[in-house]
């Protein structure tokens, strides 16, 4: 069983072919960050429009790779949410019309989905052996952060635990990256210059660190560096900002780890993992798998690759969905919210 995924949610336009076994064939991945880089952050007209130029180029690019035709293609999955609604919809038209003429059948994925799948990918015969079902996984991206529990491969079979009230912690990247004037995107410029800095060298106020709740909260620390530049400016020594870099990314990766592994605990569950952009970070990867390891827990981390918004683990998903008999009609629409359930909290109502 062999299926075409196609992503397009933001600032990626994305093809890949996965079979059943997660094996991905193909993976082409056209990036705007060059596009994007001057404004420091999205552009959601600019995105729409070098997806409509990139959508074709990308699905002939990924069938060459993977060296397959279209009659050997069993279905076509693409992001319908969540994203930027422009975005999405190059996307799914796309996609429908190339279902409608070559009379596959067609399934929108949810892109939280597809991060917390990704981790089933197989990109090359050294990756480690994929989770059993169930697990508890941190998504952590520039635009979503959550703890869910994962029973299952579909939507219905995950369920909120926590989720950050205000920025995600990858927003929280590149806004201190733009702050220290280090560019965009930001969270990699960060984890670089962090290796080279001494993580005790700033004491940051860890971002609900110390509650019982699985919530997080990253726009606190993000306004603790911002008050520092103020006072002290950006630091013109290497070694500072790479201090400064090391202390923040410390603070944020501590509590997203305990988070995880202290959920998992909670609800009696034994394997961990971590999708979305942050899960390429050097430290959380270090971290997550640090503390699941003193906890007798297996932590289960994607492949760099299929960490970042890709079309592989919308292919993979999709694939769940078509190999279960489901189907979507030609309504399927583009849409800015995501099917996950979310959690009610008092005083916050439903998210």
């Amino acid at each position: 069983m062999l299926v075409l995924g196609i992503e397009s949610s933001c600032d990626e336009t994305g093809a890949a072919v996965v079979d059943a076994s997660g094996r991905v064939l193909a993976d082409v991945v056209q990036s705007q960050v060059s596009l994007h880089a001057p404004y420091g952050g999205v552009i959601p007209e600019l995105a729409s429009r070098d997806h409509l130029k990139n959508a074709g180029p990308v699905v002939r690019e990924a069938l060459a790779r993977a060296n397959v035709s279209w009659d050997a293609l069993s279905g076509i999955a693409v992001t319908n949410r969540p994203g930027l609604v422009g975005a999405l919809l190059v996307g799914v038209q796309a996609a429908k019309g190339l279902a409608w003429s070559r009379g596959l059948p067609l399934v929108g994925v949810d892109h939280l989905v597809g991060h917390l799948l990704a981790v089933f990918l197989r990109r090359s015969e050294e990756g480690a052996p994929p989770p059993s079902f169930p697990f508890v996984a941190l998504l952590a991206s520039g635009g979503h952060t959550a703890i869910y529990r994962v029973d299952g491969p579909r939507a219905a079979d995950v369920r909120e635990l926590g989720a950050t009230r205000d920025d995600a912690a990858g927003e929280a990247f590149d806004k201190v990256a733009k702050l220290l004037g280090l560019g965009y995107p930001g969270g990699p410029v960060v984890d670089r210059m962090a290796q080279k800095g001494n993580p005790a060298a700033v004491s940051f106020t860890l971002p609900m660190g110390h509650t019982r709740s699985f919530d997080m909260s990253f726009s606190g620390i993000k306004t603790q560096v911002a008050a520092r530049v103020r006072e002290h400016g950006v630091p013109a020594n290497e070694q500072e900002l790479a201090d400064l870099c090391a202390s923040f990314q410390s603070a944020v990766t501590s509590v997203l780890a305990k988070k995880l592994v202290t959920a998992a605990a909670q609800e009696g569950v034994s394997t961990v993992v971590i999708g979305g952009g942050v899960a390429a970070n050097r430290e959380l990867r270090r971290r997550v798998t640090e503390l699941a390891t003193e906890r007798g827990m297996r932590a289960v981390l994607p492949e760099l690759a299929s960490c970042t918004d890709n079309a592989a683990m919308i292919a993979y998903a999709g694939l769940v969905r078509l190999r279960a008999g489901e189907r979507d009609g030609w309504d399927l629409v583009a849409t800015s919210a995501t099917s996950l359930p979310r959690t009610t909290r008092k005083g916050r109502g439903v998210r």
